[in-house]
């Protein structure tokens, strides 16, 4: 059985090189394909667009038939308050039991704030994060 607080991110190599983005952005426009939260990292050459689709797989196949590098990468979506001490707790939790946090970044949509995160253990990061307390957002939520 799928874990559905596991969530299919696409990340996706963007040449560093005016309207490529665009040409990204246009694919998913084309096919009717939403970002629903996305963060953009640069290097010298490229970029990795890092987003969450409201269909990752039709996305998935869209995209790398237009010839552009893409992965599937397993993120977990962490339910969280604007207030100090949030990521402390999240972060906490996964260091007291030896996951890493890969990478991560931020959302705020209508009706929650939410951090996506990259984990070395995705399935235990659940457990541990559910066993603490701390909601845990579906993918259908997103």
């Amino acid at each position: 059985m799928e874990n559905e607080n596991i969530i299919t991110q696409l990340s996706i190599f963007v040449n560093n090189e005016p309207g490529r983005l665009a040409f990204i952005a246009g694919i998913m426009k084309d096919f009717g394909i939403n970002m629903k939260a996305f963060n953009l990292a640069e290097s010298a050459e490229f970029g990795i667009l890092r987003a969450i689709v409201d269909d990752p797989d039709k996305a998935f196949e869209q995209i790398r038939s237009k010839g552009v590098i893409v992965k599937k990468t397993d993120v977990i979506g962490i339910s969280m308050k604007s207030a100090p001490g949030s990521l402390f707790d999240v972060a906490d939790v996964l260091g007291q039991v030896m996951i890493n946090i890969d990478y991560g970044y931020a959302y705020s949509g209508k009706n929650f704030e939410s951090l996506f995160i990259r984990v070395d253990d995705a399935e235990k990061a659940v457990k541990v994060l559910k066993e603490a307390g701390i909601r845990l957002i579906k993918g259908s939520e997103i």
